[in-house]
């Protein structure tokens, strides 16, 4: 039995979520449908890029993956369907598969072409669900589109790093449901830049000197529990998707505030991480203590 997943930006109130499972179950009675999430932020494609990329490989080999973000077609703005890790996805391509793609090759990339044949100013419901419901039947990717071999990149999907490799500038590309900042910048890209140094991240005036395993290593458990005062405390972590993270301890936008709100922090900020250089035994005892 076929899965079709659902990631979009059309939230809960409206219709469009419910007419598109609506359309697929008419097609396709027996197919198994899931929303991955249906609050991506109007029109956010590294939002979108990094749900999808983070929840994919958790579906079966085979799942259709149709996202629906930013997908109205236009000269600038092809539909197109890719086959990757036996997987497919189906969306526009306007930057989003660009960060699935960049860490595993795509196997077959379509340009969607049977638009001719649909009249349709929804077109994630009019074109998406049948390019779905074709390959839950076993369809080939070249009856609905021709094939081609880029797609188009996102931006600011890779951190810079300074000739002199001792400055990281990411940047946010994701902000939680608790508020969490999650920044471009991957635990191994650190850790090859990093070659064992200090370092000093900074987020607009906050800056940080450590990198946490979980969250809840910022709680001293030595100290009475009455007498703690972490909730609202900042911290940094490589989250469970190994993505540079700039949290608060139980973070809660109504109470304690979050990264973002305590922060200042929003999409597209800038997160510098700047590498200390490593003293020699001579200089270590020179320096004030």
């Amino acid at each position: 039995m076929a899965i079709i997943t659902l990631t979009t930006d059309f939230g809960e109130k409206d219709h469009f979520a419910g007419a598109i499972k609506g359309a697929i179950y008419s097609e396709l009675p027996e197919v198994r449908i899931v929303d991955v999430s249906h609050s991506v932020s109007p029109f956010n494609i590294s939002e979108a890029a990094y749900i999808i990329l983070n929840a994919y490989s958790s579906f079966p080999k085979g799942t259709i993956h149709i996202i629906g973000i930013d997908s109205e077609l236009n000269p600038e703005n092809k539909h197109i369907a890719v086959c990757l890790d036996d997987h497919y996805f189906i969306c526009a391509n306007n930057g989003i598969m660009s960060m699935i793609c960049a860490e595993i090759a795509p196997e077959k990339i379509v340009e969607i072409n049977i638009h001719d044949k649909i009249e349709t100013n929804f077109p994630v419901l009019d074109v998406f669900v049948k390019v779905a419901c074709h390959i839950a039947r076993g369809g080939t990717l070249e009856i609905i589109g021709k094939v081609i071999n880029t797609i188009k990149p996102i931006k600011n999907l890779n951190p810079f790093v300074n000739d002199d490799k001792n400055q990281i500038i990411g940047s946010v590309i994701y902000i939680d449901n608790y508020g969490n900042v999650v920044t471009n910048i991957k635990k191994k890209f650190f850790e090859d830049i990093q070659k064992t140094r200090e370092y000093e991240i900074s987020a607009r005036n906050h800056k940080f000197r450590k990198i946490y395993n979980r969250y809840s290593d910022v709680v001293n458990f030595d100290i009475e529990e009455s007498k703690r005062n972490d909730e609202g405390k900042g911290l940094v972590v490589f989250n469970s998707a190994g993505y540079l993270e700039i949290a608060v301890y139980k973070s809660n936008c109504s109470t304690v505030g979050s990264a973002s709100t305590l922060m200042g922090l929003k999409t597209m900020d800038t997160v510098t991480v700047n590498f200390l250089p490593i003293l020699s035994p001579s200089q270590r005892e020179g320096s004030p203590r």
